[in-house]
């Protein structure tokens, strides 16, 4: 879905109600803490003209605000602005095209690893990466982790913020069930689940190619039993015994799960928890937001709540976050529009609005954001407050780099825990599969 933004038809989209709605919370902005600090001199190339690349929204405010924030840029600089937004399934594919031929998006605001991925062919970014940082408080680990150049303090992306997915739940179940809380404890959240289903409102996750979802349940299976993809130094270390136990543990939690989880993508359980076929996943804001904002739902909504994911043996909640990281083209022939325009998109009067707009769907990843408002609106919200703190990441423990980009575009995690859930595979035989698949890209 394309949209070109020159300063004749900014006018008219930031008059639209949605972004109404956006200016009038410019003025919670204000209230965003932030440094005197003096901007990086980028004066804008004459006749500059630019083309974004990003993921389609999953809430409608994140493509609707960010549209008029883009908007803006153009009514103030006069620099025409187009905005693709692409599947999330496919804009690695065509990221990778640009890529290859030289030609296409100044801008793609991709996935975490993607600026890793193309890090010789994409501009360094620390004059403005460091202006934020200095002027919002710093970035968050998961903001400073996907920014930085492995082994280096050079920047090659900008990290918007991350979607985490922590359990949502509905409250009724849970208490039906006989618990109180989620379980930080492995064990005990299998007995969660197998409850859920007994009472027929069974929980599940995802289990198919999902960019989000699935990566981020397969990551967990494992982190949380203590392995890992590859150790600090790069070396392939999927096929350990902890590994091999997190899949022992994954075959009896899938036993509770609702049928089809196999094949799910990213908007699967979205569906099965708003038809209430589905009591308890894991997943985004989105989910909450949808079911919140929608008269039908809300009632799902209200009894609706989230909680970490069990930490298991690692102690500490073991999940990463999706990041949306920005990155430029060394083949623009716009570059200092290219980066006033990432550094305008993350100031105060465009971010805040967006990040409340979005309930936070996207987390932010410059610390002064934790001051939003939009976390204090709802505290069921609170969970996903600080989700860019933490500490894991792709490919951990290892750099992150081409290799780790690679490994979670080709779903390797994920498969290996589907073959094992699905019975086609022992724990052993999927481990040595993901092993020699790594291993292809980690030499």
């Amino acid at each position: 879905m394309a949209n070109i933004i020159t300063r004749r038809d900014s006018l008219k989209i930031i008059g639209g109600a949605a972004a109404a709605a956006t200016f009038a919370s410019q003025a919670a902005a204000q209230a965003i803490p932030r440094a005197d600090v003096a901007a990086p001199s980028l004066p804008i190339e004459k006749g500059a003209t630019l083309r974004v690349l990003r993921p389609a929204r999953f809430v409608e405010p994140d493509e609707t605000i960010f549209r008029a924030n883009a908007a803006k840029f153009a009514k103030e600089t006069g620099v025409e602005v187009r905005v693709d937004f692409v599947g999330w399934e496919d804009i690695r594919q065509q990221t990778a095209v640009s890529s290859n031929t030289g030609a296409g998006p100044d801008i793609v605001i991709g996935w975490a690893e993607d600026p890793h991925v193309y890090a010789e062919k994409v501009l360094e970014l620390s004059d403005i990466a460091e202006y934020l940082g200095k002027k919002y408080g710093g970035w968050s680990f998961l903001g400073e982790k996907y920014g930085k150049k492995v082994g280096t303090n050079n920047w090659i992306g900008i990290p918007f913020g991350g979607s985490t997915g922590p359990i949502v739940y509905r409250k009724s179940a849970l208490k039906e069930a006989g618990f109180d809380k989620i379980p930080n404890d492995l064990g005990e959240f299998v007995k969660v689940c197998a409850a859920f289903k007994k009472m027929n409102k069974p929980a599940g996750f995802a289990l198919g190619n999902a960019v989000g979802d699935g990566n981020g349940f397969a990551n967990w299976v494992v982190w949380s039993h203590g392995g890992y993809l590859v150790d600090e130094a790069g070396k392939v270390a999927i096929n350990s015994k902890e590994t091999i136990e997190s899949l022992k543990y994954l075959k009896e939690l899938y036993q509770t799960f609702i049928p089809g989880t196999l094949s799910w993508g990213d908007v699967s359980n979205n569906r099965a928890y708003a038809a209430q076929e589905l009591w308890l996943t894991a997943n985004g804001v989105s989910m909450y937001f949808a079911l919140k904002n929608d008269p039908a739902t809300k009632a799902i909504a209200d009894d609706t709540d989230h909680a970490p994911l069990p930490s298991g043996l690692v102690g500490k909640t073991p999940q990463s976050a999706l990041i949306l990281n920005g990155m430029v083209f060394k083949h623009t022939k716009f570059p200092n529009a290219s980066k006033a325009f990432l550094t305008y998109m993350m100031e105060a009067d465009q971010y805040d609005p967006w990040l409340t707009g979005c309930l936070g769907y996207w987390s932010h990843t410059l610390r002064a954001y934790g001051k939003s408002k939009v976390w204090d609106s709802d505290p069921k919200l609170e969970v996903y407050r600080n989700g860019t703190e933490n500490q894991f990441w792709s490919g951990y423990k290892g750099p992150i780099s081409h290799a780790a980009g690679t490994v979670a575009a080709e779903y390797i995690m994920v498969q290996m825990c589907a073959g094992v859930a699905s019975g086609q595979q022992t724990p052993e035989e999927a481990v040595r599969e993901a092993e020699r698949r790594s291993r292809r890209y980690y030499r």
